[in-house]
């Protein structure tokens, strides 16, 4: 069956069938059941029914040969994005590792940024660090993200061009990576289609103007080459064509500035055997057969590529003196080359009742980098751009002078390889060595090139410049905490100073502030084992200490808020005249209730909660006729109720019910404000989950200067779990102020 025709579930059934057990087939066809109820009645923008969307998907999972539980993930990946299951739901049907693998693929739909480009960049890192506790939550995104631009026509234009664009930057590589070139080529091709039309049909057109041509030359090719290893007597030999693919071909025409008649692997056979011996064997006969071109030999073989890759490439003068590039390489290495790290799975090693852990991180060591990235950047944008740039850009490998192979991405120095190959090594480097001649240290590492590092055990550590002169993460974070360890006498001394400076500025007194029993408070919170730590850390810059102050002064801030919030209330209340006795006859002895709250008013008088300063049981609140649409429900403190200057005649006297019980559920606002840290967003959240369990909504903002406002709805039962929220919120580290806004 056609990769590009549409599948049912029948068969990807019958396809699953061939290589699982009943029991495992069981799980599959549970999981599309699930998918079909929770999905029905939903339609895509094409209009066809929405489930069928998942079942192109584990169609693509199942031609991959993926597991029971990355297929049954397939079925049911939108499950909990889209319909109105959730994720306990499919943990408790089907099983942990199912529900790690549908939630690290599922969107952070709930939260509401700024930009596209921050939500983008939060959904990716989630689904990245995800990527790393199972590999299947990737296999299964790029799934979704191939069938997606299969059907990418049935969208905007625009938003054509978005996703392209995107899965060009970032799955593609991420398919790369993987090793999965089935799907890589696929998902590069279509990119090409919607973000440079004009170049991809030309290049089709191109492509199909000689096609008849090309394909008669490489049978011609194919002949001789079966003729030339003839007397090697091998078996199980499989030799055909190559496709270019048109991504390549437009990659090569514009990087390399050449014309479409110069891309010399648009001619191209590859051969598979059963050995690596066997490869070797069959490229000298095809050098023996003809000459091979200066500078267009690479083995993959003794040299294999990050992703696992692994194949000799050699382009000769073949047949009628035209170039004719030959890929040799066995049927393990092919069957890698197309499926990657999916090729590696237990059942194709015979064992059909378990699969092995997916996180072989002894071939994919680029996982520990994802970490080590996360650990060192504060927000999502800047952690995809490390990882753009030194996991999905391009790369050069060096060798030691043992002979070991180190990947490195392109523009990194000696530094950069020597805290790649131990810590110690990095912060003892002297000097290096590249091809046997001693290079400075800003050298950049070109492909091929042996590296020797020259350390010294008297070395006194990296130069405090050596921050500028490397380009990985790696590296970089290895040198701060040299620096960390090495001044943290003079770390802890400035930031004692700086801290107990600032306590003054901001009006506290310093003996008060650091009373024992507040600072071990703050201590916990921020999670320091001892003032010293916090010292150093604010001295070092890891910590702002504005935030510090802010926590030490919590308690004396919201006391001294309480006493003001008294104070304006009995203002506004002194200040404030009542409606007049006429209109207090006309509403006496009368009484409703509406949300809670009571009035004394007429019968059937509409009543609602103001919006601009939501008020919930236990504020104290104040009634406005309004015009047409009864009476609105303000905080006594609300702006919009003291800027009314008519408001004398219009404020009526409004109460809570004394009987209030506490099962309404009131939509209250907060915003929180802080420095923008990594983990921020997530800690503010789980804070307020542990409270409360109903968040409407969340929207955040960072501005140059790393400072984030985050504004939340959520629903409170009264005044003191919303205070229970804001006090436990405040204990957060890095947070500036906590408060109730205004509209």
């Amino acid at each position: 069956m056609s990769k590009h025709e549409e599948w049912s579930s029948v068969d990807v059934f019958d396809q699953a069938s061939k290589y699982m057990n009943q029991k495992q087939l069981s799980l599959v066809k549970k999981a599309y059941e699930f998918a079909k109820i929770c999905h029905d009645g939903q339609k895509r923008q094409s209009g066809e029914a929405y489930i069928i969307h998942p079942i192109q998907v584990a169609s693509i999972l199942v031609s991959l040969k993926m597991d029971a539980e990355t297929i049954s993930a397939g079925f049911l990946h939108d499950v909990v994005e889209d319909t109105g299951a959730n994720l306990s739901d499919i943990k408790e049907l089907f099983g942990d590792n199912i529900g790690l693998i549908v939630d690290g693929v599922t969107k952070l739909g709930k939260i509401k940024y700024k930009s596209n480009q921050e939500q983008l960049a939060e959904n990716h890192r989630k689904l990245l660090l995800a990527m790393c506790q199972d590999i299947r939550v990737m296999i299964v995104k790029l799934a979704d993200r191939l069938h997606n631009m299969r059907t990418l026509g049935h969208l905007r234009p625009e938003k054509q061009r978005r996703i392209a664009n995107e899965t060009l930057e970032i799955y593609a590589p991420l398919a790369d990576r993987l090793g999965i070139g089935t799907i890589k080529w696929e998902l590069e091709d279509i990119s090409l289609r919607y973000l440079n039309p004009q170049q991809y049909y030309r290049i089709v057109h191109l492509m199909n103007s000689k096609r008849n041509q090309r394909e008669e030359y490489i049978q011609i090719a194919i002949k001789d080459v079966k003729k030339s290893i003839k007397s090697l007597n091998m078996s199980n030999v499989e030799i055909y064509g190559r496709p270019k693919h048109i991504y390549s071909v437009y990659k090569k025409m514009k990087d390399k500035h050449k014309q479409f008649s110069e891309i010399y692997d648009l001619l191209a056979v590859r051969v598979i055997v059963d050995s690596i011996k066997d490869c070797y064997g069959i490229l000298g006969a095809i050098h023996a057969q003809w000459p091979p071109m200066p500078r267009r030999f690479k083995d993959y073989i003794a040299m294999p590529k990050a992703n696992m890759y692994q194949s000799l490439h050699t382009t000769v003068i073949g047949p009628e003196g035209r170039p004719l590039e030959a890929q040799i390489r066995t049927h393990k290495m092919q069957q890698v080359a197309e499926y990657g790290v999916a090729a590696h799975w237990a059942y194709k090693e015979g064992v059909r009742d378990e699969v092995k852990s997916s996180n072989d991180n002894n071939r994919l060591n680029w996982f520990k980098r994802i970490i080590e990235l996360q650990e060192d950047t504060d927000n999502a944008s800047d952690f995809m751009t490390s990882v753009k740039g030194e996991l999905f850009g391009d790369h050069v490998y060096a060798f030691t002078p043992k002979g070991d192979v180190l990947e490195l991405p392109k523009g990194a120095g000696p530094l950069d390889l020597a805290y790649l190959i131990h810590t110690d090594v990095g912060n003892k480097t002297t000097g290096a060595r590249v091809n046997g001649k001693i290079v400075p240290l800003d050298y950049k590492i070109k492909n091929g090139d042996i590296v020797s590092i020259m350390t010294s055990t008297n070395s006194a550590g990296p130069s405090e410049d050596w921050i500028h002169l490397v380009s990985t993460s790696r590296a970089r974070h290895k040198i701060k905490q040299f620096f960390k360890k090495r001044d943290r006498d003079k770390n802890i001394l400035n930031g004692h100073e700086t801290l107990n400076k600032l306590i003054k500025e901001n009006g506290y007194d310093v003996k008060a502030v650091l009373e024992k029993d507040n600072l071990n408070k703050v201590l916990n919170a921020m999670k320091f084992h001892h003032i010293d730590d916090l010292y150093a850390a604010i001295g070092f810059g890891d910590v702002q200490p504005q935030s510090v102050v802010n926590n030490l002064t919590s308690d004396i801030r919201n006391a001294e808020e309480k006493e003001k919030q008294a104070r304006e209330q009995k203002e506004l209340l002194e200040n404030h005249q009542t409606i007049s006795p006429e209109e207090n006859d006309k509403f006496k002895n009368i009484s409703s209730t509406s949300e809670g709250v009571i009035i004394k008013g007429v019968d059937n008088l509409l009543l609602r909660l103001s919006h601009c300063c939501s008020p919930i049981p236990g504020d104290k609140i104040v009634g406005y006729i309004t015009k047409g649409r009864g009476v609105s429900v303000h905080r006594y403190d609300c702006p919009n109720i003291k800027k009314a200057e008519d408001s004398g005649e219009r404020l009526i006297n409004v109460s809570w019910a004394d009987n209030l019980e506490n099962k309404n559920i009131y939509e209250a606002m907060i915003e929180v404000q802080g420095y923008n840290r990594g983990g921020f967003l997530n800690d503010v959240i789980k804070t307020v989950n542990n409270v409360t369990k109903q968040i409407n909504s969340v929207e955040g903002k960072v501005t140059h200067d790393k400072l984030i406002t985050i504004s939340m709805k959520i629903g409170v039962r009264n005044i003191n779990q919303l205070k229970m929220i804001i006090d436990h919120v405040k204990n957060i580290h890095d947070i500036y102020v906590v408060q109730r806004p205004f509209k």
